[in-house]
Formats: structure tokens, sequence, C-alpha cells
């Protein structure tokens, strides 16, 4: 099964696989982003993430490789009351926009291996704009001990180690390693091993 064909699998139920309400690093960081910035929130899925951004006045393109996904972001976005821009896109062949946006919001995005992985986060570098902000949120190897969500590859799962020396060009504002019980529809659901990056783009 392809990755698109995979996932619209995983979102073909009326359910929100991963709930409706943002995640918690999101919340607690979209302060951080300029107010009525342009937002790439990448692979977004079922939306949850892009229309709370959109509910705070940010002007967001969500993208996500699942069509299924795409249309439960849209109809999550008319019960909110809020628009935003939502493509179809296979990140593997994305071609990212050269400083187009004043934040990148990435969260959970694991289904990523380390080469497909190399050339997101290049991509991130690309499309922030000078200051520009990156939140990023993932799992670590230990979560494969919880078994509560997110890949069963480790080579998949982010360490401290890896993302300074991923985001070694930026200014790594906060990058943090720690453990949260969570529950986010029935995709995410426990004790969860997380890992949170707040960097900047060079000015």
């Amino acid at each position: 099964m392809d990755s698109a064909a995979f996932w619209d699998s995983r979102f073909a139920s009326e359910d929100y696989v991963f709930g409706t309400e943002p995640n918690a690093f999101v919340r607690r960081e979209a302060g951080r982003l300029p107010q009525g910035g342009r937002v790439l929130a990448v692979a977004d899925g079922e939306g949850r993430n892009g229309v709370y951004l959109a509910q705070q006045g940010l002007d967001v393109t969500a993208t996500d490789i699942s069509a299924a996904g795409i249309a439960k972001a849209r109809r999550l976005a008319q019960q909110r009351g809020v628009s935003l821009t939502l493509e179809q896109v296979d990140l593997a062949a994305y071609d990212w926009p050269e400083a187009a946006f004043d934040a990148v919001v990435a969260i959970f995005v694991q289904f990523a291996d380390p080469i497909l992985r190399a050339k997101m986060f290049a991509g991130f570098a690309r499309t922030l704009r000078p200051g520009g902000i990156l939140l990023l949120e993932g799992y670590r190897p230990e979560q494969l001990e919880y078994g509560t969500g997110g890949p069963k590859v480790e080579d998949n799962l982010y360490t401290q180690s890896m993302l300074r020396e991923a985001f070694a060009g930026r200014d790594i504002v906060s990058l943090q390693s720690y453990d949260a019980d969570i529950r986010e529809g029935s995709g995410h659901g426990g004790m969860s091993a997380l890992i949170d990056l707040v960097a900047l783009q060079p000015g």
C-alpha cells in the first residue's frame, strides 16, 4: 500500500483519528507565532492543528498526502468558522516555496525515514523567511516501549543530538525531552516519550 492509500484508509472513518483539538505543544507555543503571519502546517492530517492556528488569526496553509484527511480538515474548518488553504501534497516530491512562510509547524511527521526526513528538514529551512520560526514535535526512541502511538521504526524517531545536528544553523530557542500522558483521538493515547523543538531561521 502506498503512503496516500495508507493514510486515506486510516482517515476513512467519520471519527477524527487524532481528535479535533490542537496538539498541546502547538497550543502552548502558538503565542510565539507572528500575529497574522503565514504558517505552513506540514502533514496536518485531518486539520486539528491548522484549523486551530487559523482560529488564532494566522494565514495557514495545511498540507497532507491524504485526500480523506484534507476533506475532514475542510469540514472541521467549516465547523469552526475559519478558512485556510488546504493542499494535497506528497512531501517526498514537494517543491518547497522559497522564503514563503513566517512559521512551519510539524507535529509527529514521523512517517519519514532518515532520507526523506533530511529532505523535509531542508525544506523547512528553504521555505522559512529570515527570522521565521519552526515548531517541531515528535517521539523519542523510548516511545517504542510505550507503544501509545507513532512509528514502530527507531530510525524515524528523534533524539536531542539528532535535532541539534539537523538544525545546527538555526537559533535553537528550546529543545526539551519529556514524558507526558497525551489523549489525541484514538491515534495517540497514554504515556508518551516526547521531544519538542522551537528554532529560529537566521535573520
